[in-house]
Formats: structure tokens, sequence, C-alpha cells
């Protein structure tokens, strides 16, 4: 036994304790080794790992090194010739600490890695959110930002060094609210807001907030997930304008001027107060849209709600219906009657004509108006009845006038939708007629021609006079169905009297200035080759108004036609406001002279002033010329001293069906004298 023992055992505990620190496996044995048997002075020490026989001599002495029930192996020394008591202390007390030390060791081992690994997977989750588009922060309770990742760098345009440690509102836009709230505190609120970017860009982000906690499960924060939505949210304000605002003027459509109406009446019963509503139908529109195109149309309705935003205040409501219709709601008025005024500028408004390439365009507006609450309760009853007040206010006479709903009006309009609605049937259902009224040559009192003029036999009310449908079928569109019946009842008629041998003569057809468009012709082609009808039968009457703008577009119109072999004729010449350095250039044949002018003959000093110059016109330009309602022989005596070519009226004749037609033509027309 040593002296020093003591001595030897601090010495091998120190190099043990470097042992397991500084080595690792087959050098940590043989260390652990040398070290057991320096402490014993052995020839032979050995650590033999668990189930592993020590190397050297046969063992003398052995020690098991474990901790617990957990044994790292055993120190083994040999080749000494005795090993006492003191020996077996030495060895055992070797064993406790190597035991110790390596247990302190392999805990420190599993730490670290344990720390090791942690570290990686926070990396590797930081890496995650990084590269995901959504942009992730965290904050604390009082919105102080405490991480930030790269998606939130690239959404802001912040690094995260600029933006963790700042309080979250520096990212607001000026019109959002503060920060606490009980939804943000409580967490799990999904909403829509406004942010700003470092640039100064505000922009529309999708936020859902989480709450953060700590192991206790203490709230100690927020983490926010935030996506921009700034081209979703443009693209619905779009899909809101296209489903609330017309797409030409810009001004609310029905459905939102419906809604707008709604509010102003329940804000005006609150305050016990009048309200009104101005159905407004542009006067003209038609023929304009009609004879110069939908563009023009178009540009003219823009200018028209321009200027009907300039004359109403910003409180008032301005819609466009449809078409030409606009509607006005008034909702902060004392007495119903402030409404006319407001109707008056509204017309005021349209004296200025509409310069649009060119054309100087004049429209008029006739209005109805509603009033609230004796008209009706809500919207849809209140447009409803201005829209009938509207109509009367078309019928009124000068065409652009302002008219007050009434309850005796609903009795005439529900007359006039049933009247369309059998007007459509009619076209349909077989029960419209042509009449045929004669046209005769002064000098030689020869049948020339005739005028075919549409009839309604309706199944209840009998014979409809064309005054009663036309102007109907002209408001309604209905003119341009009931203009392609009349050419090809006509031609079918008239091509049935060709195959009977009767000679030819101009049988003229109105043409409506809907019809007069680039599609005409080659309907007229169509239609004469269907009936195999020679082109001198056919005449087509076209109003002077359908000749008022566009006048290179009318011309070559005419043109197509007149190569068909078919004859035009200039209807209620006088009426309208063609320049005569136009009609020189108009390929027709003849001019025909109102009925509104030869009523008057020969007493009425004016109408035979002008009955006069248009003859001198006809002569002049070389056209014939016929005047139409002629009913005595004072008219047709002046009419034929002023040398007027034609006449046709009921001095001659009244409107024949076509069998009554023939049989006079067979038998030859009775002289009126």
């Amino acid at each position: 036994m040593h002296v020093s023992a003591a001595t030897d055992f601090l010495t091998s505990s120190a190099a043990l304790c470097a042992a397991v620190l500084n080595l690792r496996g087959e050098p940590l044995s043989s260390e652990l080794g040398r070290i057991a048997r320096d402490l014993l002075a052995s020839p032979h020490g050995s650590f033999a790992a668990p189930g592993q026989a020590a190397d050297g001599a046969v063992p003398q002495l052995a020690c098991e090194v474990a901790s617990g029930a957990h044994c790292f192996g055993r120190l083994v020394v040999s080749g000494r010739a005795a090993y006492d008591d003191t020996d077996r202390r030495l060895l055992a007390g070797l064993a406790d600490l190597a035991a110790s030390v390596l247990q302190v060791n392999d805990f420190a081992l599993r730490s670290t890695q344990a720390y090791l690994d942690l570290e990686a997977e926070l990396s590797h989750q930081a890496q995650i959110l990084d590269q995901i588009h959504e942009s992730v922060l965290t904050m604390d309770q009082t919105g102080y930002i405490t991480s930030w990742n790269k998606g939130a760098e690239r959404l802001f345009g912040y690094s995260a060094q600029e933006a963790v440690g700042r309080n979250i509102l520096f990212l607001y836009a000026e019109e959002d609210t503060a920060f606490h709230d009980a939804f943000v505190e409580q967490g799990g609120r999904m909403m829509e807001v406004r942010r700003r970017k470092k640039s100064g860009e505000v922009f529309w982000a999708s936020l859902s907030l989480s709450p953060l906690h700590d192991r206790e499960q203490r709230p100690i924060g927020l983490i926010a997930y935030l996506t921009d939505i700034t081209e979703r949210k443009h693209a619905e304000e779009r899909l809101h304008h296209l489903a609330y605002y017309d797409a030409l003027t810009g001004l609310p459509n029905r459905s939102l001027m419906a809604k707008l109406v709604d509010q102003g009446l329940t804000s005006a019963q609150r305050k016990n107060a009048t309200a009104c509503i101005l159905f407004i139908d542009l006067n003209r529109f038609k023929m304009f849209n009609d004879t110069l195109g939908r563009a023009t149309g178009d540009e003219l309705l823009k200018q028209v709600a321009q200027r009907f935003r300039q004359v109403l205040r910003e409180q008032d409501v301005v819609a466009r219906l449809s078409g030409d219709e606009f509607a006005v709601g008034l909702f902060d008025i004392r007495e119903h009657f402030e409404a006319t005024t407001v109707a008056h500028k509204l017309q005021a408004a349209l004296v200025e004509p509409f310069i649009i390439e060119g054309h100087d365009l004049r429209v008029g507006a006739s209005i109805g108006i509603s009033v609230y609450p004796q008209d009706g309760a809500d919207a849809e009853a209140l447009l409803r009845v201005a829209d009938i007040a509207m109509a009367r206010a078309k019928l009124g006479g000068d065409g652009d006038s302002v008219t007050f709903y009434s309850h005796d009006m609903n009795q005439g309009m529900q007359e006039r939708m049933r009247l369309e609605s059998g007007l459509r049937q009619a076209l349909a259902n077989g029960e419209l007629l042509l009449h045929y009224q004669p046209k005769f040559e002064i000098s030689t009192r020869a049948m020339v021609g005739a005028e075919a003029l549409v009839r309604w036999m309706h199944p209840q009310r009998g014979l409809v006079p064309p005054a009663e449908f036309i102007p109907l079928a002209e408001a309604t569109g209905l003119i341009v169905q009931l203009g392609e019946w009349v050419l090809e009842a006509a031609c079918a008629q008239a091509a049935r009297w060709q195959a009977a041998g009767l000679p030819p003569f101009r049988l003229a057809v109105n043409v409506s200035a809907r019809e007069f468009s680039p599609a005409l012709p080659g309907r007229v082609s169509e239609t004469l080759a269907r009936y195999q009808l020679d082109p001198s039968w056919l005449e087509l009457e076209i109003t002077e108004s359908t000749l008022m703008h566009d006048i290179e577009r009318v011309i070559a119109i005419m043109d197509r036609i007149t190569a068909l072999g078919v004859s035009l004729s200039l209807d209620d010449f006088g009426t309208g406001y063609s320049s005569l350095s136009y009609l020189k250039r108009f390929p027709i044949d003849t001019l025909k002279i109102d009925r509104s002018f030869t009523t008057g003959l020969p007493f009425d000093s004016n109408d035979c002033a002008i009955a006069s110059t248009i003859i001198s016109i006809g002569r002049q330009l070389r056209h014939k010329v016929i005047a139409e309602g002629v009913e005595t022989q004072q008219q047709l005596e002046f009419l034929r001293d002023a040398g007027c070519d034609e006449v046709q009226g009921y001095l001659f004749s009244r409107p024949l069906p076509a069998a009554d037609f023939e049989e006079q033509l067979r038998a030859g027309w009775v002289d009126p004298g």
C-alpha cells in the first residue's frame, strides 16, 4: 500500500475528469484503465464496457462503474500477488467517481444535443416562415413588434431591424382605429384592413390575429398573419361599380337608384318632410340615335348626364335608368311644387345645342313627377307612377312638358300597355292587313299609283285607327317589325297583281326613320327576289325627318335603293328641316306635300304660299309633286293651277281592302269631276 494513497487518488480523480471531458470511445476506455492501473500500482488495468471481457491477465480485482440502474462498465486491475481492502476501497472510489462524472457528462451531452436540435428546428421554422408569401409578425400585449418575417419585409418594405421594437400603429393608415379592442386582445379575429408601406402606399390586407401564450398558457401577445388583397378589393370595387353604376354615363343605375331613394325616403320620414321623384325621358333622342348611329347617341347621353349633374345640388340623386330615361330624387324639399323648379332647370340645361361630330343636336325632356308619401311609400312605387306621369307629359303636345302624377293616369297607362301587348300579338297572330289608297295624275285623271296603309283588325275592338297604334309602335320600337311586315305584305300583294296581268303601277310603302339603315337596301332586294316582283311596282316613301343628319350616309343608302330600280318619294315635305342644298343631291322621284298644307287650300293664304313654293321647288329640281289629303274640288283646282302633278285623298277614294281596290282597278275609277 502506498503511503501517498490520498494524493494519488486526487491525482487520479483529476485525470479521470479530464479524460471523460476530452476523450470518447476506445481512447477513453484506455485512459480509464491506465488511471486504475496507476492508482493501484498494478501491472495491468482496463475499463470494459458492459458485457465486454477485460483485456490482460485473469482479473484479481474488479469494480462496477454504475449510477443507479445504469451501468457504464467496470474497472479491472491485475498482475499483483495480492490486493487488500484498501485496494478495493480505492478502486471502488474511483469507480464511483467515474460513474458520477460519466453520468454528468452524458446528461451534458444530451442537453447540448437537445439544444442543438431545438436550435436547428427553430432555424428550420424561421426559414419556412421567411419563405412563405404570407407576412407573419408577433407583438406583445401593448402592440410592440417582437418578430418580423421575410414576408413582412417584402410586404411592408421594412427590414426586421427597422420593425422589431416599434409599435404596430406605425403601419396603420390614418383612418384606422386604435390598437386595443376586445376582439384584438382575445385574438382569432379576421378582418380586412388598410395598412401603409414604407413607401407611403396604402394597401388593403387580410389580417388574422391569434393569441400568443407562454408555457403556463398566459397571454403574452398576438400573432398576426397579413396577405395583400389590394387586387381583389379593386376587382370587387369594379364589380360593385358595374352592378350599381351605368357604364356609359357613370351615374347610378336603376338598382342603386332604388336603394338611394329608399334611404332618402327613410330620412324624409324621420324629418316629416316631402320627397319627389322626377322621371325624365329625352325627346327626339331616338331619332338621332337611329339616324346618326349609336356612337353619336352614346356621346349625347354622356353630355346630357354632365349637364344634369351641373344643375343639381350635391344632395340630389340623379340616375340613368335605361336608354334615354333618367331619374332624379329630391329628399329635402318643403313643398312638392319645388320639384317643378328643378324640372324646369333640367329642361333649361338642354336648351343649348349639343355639338357632336359636327352635328348640331337639340333634345328636350318630358318629365313626370311623383310625390312621397301620397303617390307611394317606396322607390319602386314612386318610380312606376313617375313613369306614368312622364308618359302623360310626353303626350302633352309641345313635347317638353312637366306633369305631376294623378291617380286617373293609371287607367290610361293600363290601356296603353294593353294596346302595346295587343299590337305584339297582332304581329304574331295575323291581325294586321293592308288597305290601298290610289294616287291620280291630275292632267289625265289616270290612276298611277297607290299607297299601302296598315290597318289592325282587333279581335274584340274591331278596326283600330292607325292614329292609335302607329305612334305607339314608334315609341316602343315595334315600328321596325311593323315596317318589315308592311313591306313583305305589299310586295306579296303586288306580285299577285303582277301575276294576274294587271298593268304595273307604283305601290308606295312608308319607311320609318328606324328602318332607314344600311340594311334596308338588302332587305328590299331580298323581298323583291323572293316574290319575283319587278322593281317598277315598288316605291318607298321616306319622311323628311329621316334626312336631317348624316347626309352622306343617307345618300349612300338611297343610291343603293334606286340602283335596284325602286322609286323614292320624300313624304311630308315641308314639315322637316332638310336643306335645299342637300335636297338637290337626293335621288328621289317625288315630293309629297303634307296634308297639313292642303287642308286650308285655297282659302288659307299661308297654306297656299307653302303649297305653291313646294310645287315650284319640285319643278325646279325636276321632281314630280303629289299632294295628299285632297278632299274638295277647290283643293284639286288650286293644285292643278299651281302645277301639281298628282293627288291622293278622299275626293278620289278612301283606302280600300285589296279585293275592293282590285275590283275598282279592273272597272276603272270614277272621275270625281
